[in-house]
């Protein structure tokens, strides 16, 4: 297997290329380098090839992770990327750069109410099930402009644009992600401070090329640059 150093060398080409290809400036897109249920010394050898941004899905995994004596007081950029339960918001608020998981209005309400509570200030993106996939979390394609008027509402959190997982077929993620970039145009003719919605999480291992063609500012890979998934 090729080193993470030569992982992550590998992807930027890619996304570089893409870009390119696009007609998009490189540096507007952002590589989340994906390590749950990878080892701290994995991060720290990622961070020691030049890499400070890093996403992780399990709660209780990341905050034994932001503690390790490998990683504890470096500067990293923590994004939390998996689904965020309401009772779980306390432990992750102030913890993080961006959270992405926000699937519900009462989930943001309760964002809301921990960022009040512990006087702090959050940002968060909505993730939408663009695929319609039962198994997948999500608000649904057609919930998320009338939800916009709520969310656009509560205090100490700010919504900075949308996430999706896109279907396993490339040509069906291929217009997931069109119609994501479509949706946070139509969320930016109505929130009252649009400049504040430019974020697109979309794209992961096998299929970021077609996420950065299609407007991603940020993707989420993993595999690609770390290996398989580790057992948790």
């Amino acid at each position: 297997m090729p080193s993470i150093r030569a992982g992550l060398q590998d992807i930027q080409q890619r996304i570089e290329a893409a870009a390119v290809e696009a007609g998009r400036d490189p540096a507007s897109i952002r590589l989340i380098a994906v390590s749950k249920t990878k080892p701290a010394g994995m991060i720290r050898e990622a961070f020691d090839a030049g890499h400070s941004l890093f996403g992780e899905s399990y709660l209780q995994e990341f905050l034994e992770k932001r503690t390790d004596p490998l990683l504890e007081g470096l500067p990293i950029e923590w994004h939390f990327i998996g689904h965020l339960q309401s009772n779980k918001v306390r432990s992750v608020i102030g913890k993080v750069s961006l959270i992405h998981g926000i699937d519900k209005i009462s989930t943001a309400r309760e964002l809301s109410r921990q960022a009040l509570r512990q006087n702090l200030h959050a940002d968060y993106l909505l993730e939408v099930n663009t695929s319609g996939e039962s198994t997948k979390y999500g608000m649904a394609e057609d919930e998320v402009l009338s939800a916009a008027e709520t969310l656009f509402t509560l205090p100490s959190i700010t919504l900075r644009g949308l996430m999706n997982i896109a279907s396993p077929d490339e040509a069906s993620a291929r217009n997931e992600f069109r119609r994501l970039r479509q949706l946070l145009k139509q969320l930016r003719e109505v929130a009252p401070n649009p400049e504040e919605l430019s974020e697109l999480s979309m794209g992961m291992s096998g299929d970021f090329e077609s996420a950065v063609m299609e407007g991603a500012t940020m993707i989420r890979v993993g595999t690609a640059i770390f290996g398989a998934r580790c057992l948790r």
